[in-house]
């Protein structure tokens, strides 16, 4: 029977812990990743036994984004095939933020993408030294409309016009400057460095963190509409469908570089 793409623990504190388990592809994200984890955040935000969620990464690299092959398949999809998708991935993201539980992202090795995402998603952000952030979507053509206002809550607009432009590299001291990531550790220190977040964590009531967190999401303009959130899936499920989307994924795929760069 294949494993699980979540792994779920949960120990006698009510810490749990989600680990991302496709480590074969660095953990990207597909469609049986996006409905996990849509299903455990729903789950674990409903546990009152649950008081602090972790997310984590198996293998080499906390998380790559989305799992190409599986957008190249999309590309083919209808429009209303691709806006499933779309309200799917964005429910997932957004899942994540509105959580009212303090969730903890601790990252290791590569945090790409749709992982940058996930990161930003949560309420505190632990990194390696040695770990590696980027925001890639426009180098393969495509955008990244439902973890736009997660990246801007963490890098206000002047960094994220930088990095998602640029899709540039930055390590994790550069993420800390910035203000992407919360605490730098060294290498295999993660759990080590958690642990005192976790303690404070756990020395608040939850229903107390509950609505400071609710609150901060409000009044950070967090929270949207149905109405928003349908023009947010609908303008990233349109540009998936594009040909800069096609030849950017196609060029990843094939190891090239795209035809909109001078001299490919």
């Amino acid at each position: 029977m294949a494993e699980d793409v979540i792994l779920t623990e949960i120990d006698k504190r009510g810490i749990a812990t989600l680990r991302l388990n496709r480590p074969k592809v660095n953990n990207a994200y597909n469609g049986e990743m996006i409905a996990a984890l849509i299903e455990r955040i729903e789950t674990l935000g409903a546990d009152d036994a649950v008081r602090v969620i972790i997310l984590r990464g198996n293998g080499r690299h906390f998380q790559a984004g989305a799992d190409l092959n599986w957008v190249q398949e999309s590309l083919t999809n209808t429009l209303d095939e691709n806006l499933v998708i779309s309200r799917e991935t964005g429910k997932a993201f957004f899942g994540l933020v509105s959580c009212l539980k303090p969730t903890i992202a601790l990252i290791h090795g590569g945090c790409f993408g749709g992982g940058t995402g996930i990161a930003a998603s949560c309420d505190i952000v632990v990194a390696e030294e040695s770990a590696i952030f980027a925001i890639t979507e426009a180098r393969w053509g495509l955008v990244p409309t439902p973890i736009m206002p997660q990246l801007l809550s963490r890098l206000g607009p002047a960094r994220l016009r930088r990095y998602s432009l640029t899709c540039e590299r930055f390590d994790a001291r550069r993420g800390f400057d910035i203000g992407f990531v919360d605490e730098v550790c060294g290498e295999g220190k993660l759990d080590e460095t958690a642990a005192p977040i976790i303690d404070a964590l756990l020395h608040c009531p939850p229903a107390t963190l509950a609505a400071l967190k609710a609150d901060t999401l409000r009044f950070a303009g967090l929270e949207f509409s149905d109405e928003e959130f349908e023009d947010m899936a609908r303008a990233h499920a349109a540009h998936r469908g594009t040909e800069e989307a096609a030849e950017g994924v196609k060029s990843f795929l094939e190891k090239r570089k795209p035809n909109w760069y001078p001299g490919a």
